[in-house]
């Protein structure tokens, strides 16, 4: 049976948000946003408007006005980009990317800022999310959008005692393939290759340790166990 692990991957915002950070108002100065983002090492803020939460702000827009001038006179150049805590943190990641964010506000149904995220702990989750501290290997393929079967590569995995913990698919634009990275939880995956090659699967990259790696150390432990004699 496939077991694919989700143990403490499907986040939603409101658990990555984090209160540490600053927020500044339209009726603070520009000198007052940048020593906040000089001190806390941004490159966004938040900006309130009578405690409701009016866009983001950027460094670049704050270096180029004048520093006694209010937020207020930037306002047209705000962001207006948040997440609500209920929606899934790979839509806070995705908004992020988009919009080369160092840090994305939470607002609640009232549109008051309940927290930030950054873009380093969005960074952090999605590792987890993807289990790459997990050990396993790592199996590139590319098949034809008709042909891709789910239940088919889980069972060529199966066939060498190994599972899935990890899989994601992305169809590639020049090619019009669909690229499926498996991850496995076994470190040996040169019969899984074999088995997909065996099946017409291309397998374009495979990351492990293979079988005869493992018995080339071994006979390396061994010389410096009869040098050392």
């Amino acid at each position: 049976m496939t077991r694919i692990l989700v143990e403490e991957r499907i986040m939603l915002a409101s658990q990555l948000i984090n209160t540490g950070f600053p927020a500044v108002n339209l009726f603070d100065k520009v000198s007052f946003a940048l020593q906040l983002m000089e001190d806390y090492d941004l490159l966004h803020l938040p900006v309130l408007s009578e405690e409701k939460f009016a866009g983001i702000i950027e460094k670049d827009e704050l270096l180029d006005a004048d520093e006694e001038g209010l937020l207020a006179s930037l306002e047209q150049s705000l962001k207006k980009i948040s997440i609500k805590g209920e929606e899934h943190f790979l839509v806070a990641l995705k908004l992020i990317a988009e919009n080369e964010l160092t840090l994305l506000p939470v607002v609640n149904e009232q549109a008051e800022l309940a927290g930030i995220i950054s873009s380093r702990s969005i960074m952090m989750h999605l590792s987890r999310f993807l289990g790459t501290e997990e050990k396993g290997g790592v199996i590139v393929l590319e098949t034809d959008k008709r042909h891709f079967s789910f239940g088919e590569i889980s069972r060529l995995v199966e066939t060498n005692d190994a599972y899935i913990t990890q899989l994601n698919t992305y169809p590639e634009n020049d090619s019009g393939q669909i690229i499926v990275t498996i991850k496995i939880n076994k470190v040996e995956v040169s019969d899984i290759v074999a088995t997909f090659q065996r099946y017409d699967y291309s397998v374009r990259y495979y990351f492990g340790e293979e079988q005869y790696a493992n018995e080339l150390k071994e006979n390396y432990n061994h010389l410096l166990a009869y040098l050392n004699m």
